[in-house]
């Protein structure tokens, strides 16, 4: 049974995989045109883009814009299949600035997370009045609660009338800055299935109120072809995932961060308390072992990125942190990974990557099918035999 195709309106891709949107540096044009030329959609992450432009000390927000043009028209570039998108975090100081950048260079679609982006269609009219053209880009935000995906639902309608075109349902195993707290993150009732049949359910009265498909998509942990047909069975309409992307060769950090992800084992998948006051999922190495023994504290930040950001009281810059480890300096920064990133255990191509995955993700499908169709037959063949006697 064939993997069904992921529409945000009228863009699709032909399969339901999004590649996470991973900063800083983790995925450029090159791992988001890789992605969308499988088929998928390839994502560009926003935050410190513009990191290597020579200018960026003195004018960080042009690094940054100048930086996000040149991604997305590199990615175009390449591309042959699938849709682009740019995941900008609602916590970035330019947050306004990379999402008027973003829908003025029409990328297919925007993710949205690290906060509720409440405002993010009043955007979209900006810049088409400013273009004075009807722009399509669609707009997805990423959530963890049926709570936070109603009250998008409710806030765009009343104050834009416009509904979301997706949402992620992103749960506590993911990589990165989790939307939980410390003891959610192994708590049963905030696991993605239990949070994703809630979103669905969410979202069900605006679909049917507006005549209007909003995908939901499961990010959060999400690793084999298995995976994604499991969700797929409960309701979402694609998944998400970053982990799996990481190690390829198309991957935009450097061979060093690649290979933190192959060394890494169970143990080394931590939870750590990030400078922007949220948990994070990482992987241990010296560096954060350092920071845990009170050993790290910054110079000054240069970087000024994220609203959230307790810089006075950080006990190193987390966004030179990232940085470092996307440069492969591993010894001064440190890896973002989702729980399952132990996994891996070798470099693939995108190419390789997201055959096995659909494969896999097909056989389930295909056994789950024949499961119902025997259930099925066993019924009606138990019908005749009562009627017959």
């Amino acid at each position: 049974m064939k993997l069904p195709s992921l529409s945000f309106g009228d863009v699709t891709a032909r399969l339901p995989i999004i590649q996470g949107g991973m900063g800083v540096g983790i995925s450029l044009s090159g791992l988001a045109s890789a992605v969308a030329n499988e088929g998928g959609v390839g994502v560009i992450a926003t935050s410190m883009i513009g990191m290597r432009d020579p200018q960026r000390a003195k004018d960080p927000e042009g690094a940054d814009r100048r930086s996000l043009i040149d991604e997305i028209r590199k990615a175009r570039s390449k591309m042959t299949d699938g849709l682009l998108g740019v995941n900008i975090m609602c916590a970035l100081t330019n947050y306004g600035d990379m999402v008027r950048t973003s829908i003025r260079e029409k990328v297919d679609l925007i993710i949205s997370g690290a906060g509720l982006p409440l405002d993010l269609p009043g955007y979209l009219r900006e810049v088409s009045d400013e273009m004075k053209e009807e722009l399509r880009t669609k707009l997805v935000p990423i959530v963890s609660s049926g709570r936070a995906a109603s009250i998008l639902c409710r806030k765009w309608a009343n104050k834009f009338n416009y509904l979301p075109d997706g949402f992620v349902v992103e749960g506590p195993r993911a990589g990165g800055h989790l939307g939980f707290k410390a003891e959610q993150i192994e708590d049963p009732e905030y696991q993605l299935e239990k949070i994703l049949a809630q979103v669905v359910e969410a979202v069900a009265p605006y679909r049917e109120k507006h005549e209007k498909p909003i995908p939901v998509i499961a990010a959060g942990g999400v690793y084999t072809g298995e995976d994604i047909a499991r969700f797929l069975e409960m309701g979402a309409s694609g998944v998400q995932m970053g982990t799996r992307f990481v190690a390829t060769k198309e991957c935009d950090a450097d061979e060093a961060f690649k290979q933190a992800y192959i060394n890494a084992k169970a143990e080394d998948v931590t939870i750590i308390k990030s400078p922007v006051g949220m948990p994070g999922r990482a992987i241990r190495n010296g560096f954060l072992d350092a920071v845990s023994a009170g050993l790290k504290h910054p110079k000054k930040c240069v970087h000024k990125c994220l609203h959230s950001c307790a810089e006075d009281n950080s006990p190193y810059c987390i966004a030179q942190a990232l940085v470092n480890a996307y440069r492969g300096k591993l010894q001064n920064g440190f890896a973002f990974a989702g729980a399952n990133a132990y996994l891996v255990d070798k470099i693939v191509t995108v190419k390789e990557l997201m055959t096995d995955l659909r494969e896999g993700a097909e056989f389930k499908y295909h056994e789950v099918g024949k499961m119902i169709q025997d259930t099925k037959d066993e019924a009606e063949r138990r019908l005749k035999e009562a009627l017959n006697k």
